[in-house]
């Protein structure tokens, strides 16, 4: 990595905190940029304004939540053939990935950039909206082919089920942070898992 990728990153990261901790329009360009030890116009010379510095983090918060759902359910699938025994094990896996961080999961990008959203541009919610579509198709792709193998006890929307895994996970994240009490993220995934059992086992 060079030296002008390396303080690209170090900028997105103390950005990431410093957003997940207080909001984006709480956090000032001259904070990231004193924290990362380069000038205002240093900031500058990586990102043109907020807007593009806000596309940065959302994108590299994508890349990342899709690697590690493809590691997660590659894994599951891995440890069985079962469709749907491959979806209950991944999210075991998610689950207990998220309880063995020790200071708790940091909170999401797309959520804290969605609940700011005027500060941004029609490009950056554009992104937002295209991160949930995407895993909406991921997990809805993801039902469909376990619904082939063990139909549905009852009907469903298998779009608003595909919306249901970000939705206990974010909601989770809320709780948890609302509450003070750790592992309430994990503590909701391990429920969608049982309602994703009762719904194709019944």
């Amino acid at each position: 990595m060079s030296a002008k990728q390396e303080t690209k990153s170090l900028i997105l990261d103390i950005a990431e905190s410093a957003v997940l901790a207080k909001g984006f329009e709480a956090t000032s360009i001259e904070e990231i940029a004193a924290a990362a030890e380069i000038s205002r116009s240093g900031f500058f010379y990586h990102f043109k304004d907020k807007n593009e510095l806000a596309r940065a983090m959302i994108e590299r918060y994508i890349e990342n939540e899709d690697k590690l759902y493809n590691d997660l359910f590659d894994r599951a699938r891995q440890l069985h053939d079962d469709p749907l025994h491959a979806m209950l094990i991944g999210l075991k896996l998610l689950a207990e990935l998220l309880d063995d961080m020790p200071n708790g999961h940091p909170g999401c990008v797309i959520a804290s950039t969605t609940y700011q959203d005027r500060l941004f541009d029609a490009g950056v919610r554009e992104l937002n909206r295209q991160a949930i579509l995407g895993w909406r198709k991921r997990f809805r792709g993801m039902f469909e082919e376990i619904a082939e193998a063990h139909p549905l006890r009852v009907e469903v929307n298998m779009d608003a089920l595909g919306d249901m895994v970000s939705s206990v996970v974010e909601g989770g994240l809320v709780l948890e942070r609302a509450l003070g009490e750790p592992r309430t993220v994990s503590s909701q995934i391990m429920h969608l898992r049982t309602y994703i059992r009762l719904l194709f086992l019944g």
